[in-house]
């Protein structure tokens, strides 16, 4: 049923969301019967799909993460201090997210850290709710390493630093993103990636902490990401070398330009509204950075109709997602 609504055998996959990472892998053996599989069994993937081992592994490998706890139990979140913010979130997104339409929670004090438990422990086990601090700042410290990962190295890397993202207190989605420098975070990525045996596409979530000026692992995403076409317009096209890969032709190692700018304005125009105002965003300054634009998320001018149907979708995402 599969090959005959795919074409033919050896069509390549690319997974584009966490489910369908973590259905794909655990799979694999079948898949590659008809498909090309470019992601790994779920021995490496268990490291992005679960949080408790994305940290496990990062702390392990002394690369900085922000401080995390794994209650058991309503009692364990008595040794967790509240004397600053923290944020509430699922070691495994996809029931939570689900049901709430939301990464993480933000929480002030004891007496909202216990409702917000009870409140999540109806949605997934216990075992699966984390504790982390907050990291101040907003989408100005959000960066990422994106890479297309083979045999220990990098075939193709770059380096953005996500400026704004939707929600603007924890996103889950990216609206304006720049590719930029930064060799901070190449040498903790390449090393995470080895020792999870990591094969295929890969974006790693990082926030620098203003208190320490430390990048600090959150997220590892073993897939496409929402703005991977930035890299095409820098220089780097991810989802064509994997498939290169894939079907044996030749890859040449490569790395995106800085200085390269992506906008998804469905998303981010109406956030930016909100935060400008909230006070959280100048209107000068986001006008200014619409003119530094390179590339559009959906919209072209050579093949308007995708932009068109998304703004016809507009009223679904809104309702469904929340854009």
């Amino acid at each position: 049923l599969a090959r005959e609504r795919l074409g033919e055998p050896g069509s390549v996959l690319y997974p584009t969301r966490d489910e369908t990472v973590a259905v794909i892998s655990a799979r694999r053996d079948n898949l590659t019967r008809d498909f090309r599989v470019p992601i790994p069994g779920m021995s490496a993937i268990g490291h992005a799909w679960d949080k408790r081992q994305t940290y496990r592994l990062a702390a392990q490998l002394s690369i900085a993460i922000p401080r995390t706890w794994f209650p058991q139990s309503e009692a364990d979140l008595a040794g967790i201090p509240t004397h600053a913010p923290v944020i509430l979130k699922p070691a495994i997104k996809e029931h939570f997210y689900t049901a709430t339409h939301a990464k993480a929670w933000r929480v002030d004090g004891r007496a909202q850290l216990i409702r917000g438990y009870r409140r999540a422990a109806a949605i997934i086990p216990p075992s699966e709710i984390m504790v982390q601090e907050l990291i101040p700042g907003g989408g100005q410290e959000q960066y990422a390493y994106c890479a297309f990962f083979r045999a220990g190295q990098a075939v193709a890397g770059m380096t953005v630093r996500r400026r704004r993202q939707h929600p603007s207190d924890f996103g889950h989605a990216s609206t304006y993103v720049e590719t930029i420098t930064l060799a901070d975070l190449e040498e903790p990525s390449l090393r995470f990636l080895r020792a999870a045996g990591y094969y295929g596409l890969v974006e790693i979530e990082y926030k620098r902490d203003p208190r320490d000026g430390r990048y600090k692992l959150l997220d590892v995403n073993a897939r496409t990401w929402g703005y991977h076409t930035l890299g095409q317009a820098a220089g780097v096209n991810f989802p064509y070398l994997l498939y290169r890969d894939q079907v044996g032709a030749p890859v040449a190692q490569v790395r995106a330009r800085p200085g390269v700018r992506w906008i998804r304005l469905h998303t981010d125009v109406p956030n930016a509204f909100n935060d400008v105002r909230a006070g959280k965003q100048r209107l000068r300054e986001y006008l200014r950075s619409l003119r530094l634009v390179d590339i559009e998320a959906v919209y072209s001018v050579s093949d308007p109709l995708p932009g068109l149907y998304e703004i016809a979708l507009l009223p679904y995402l809104a309702m469904k997602r929340g854009l």
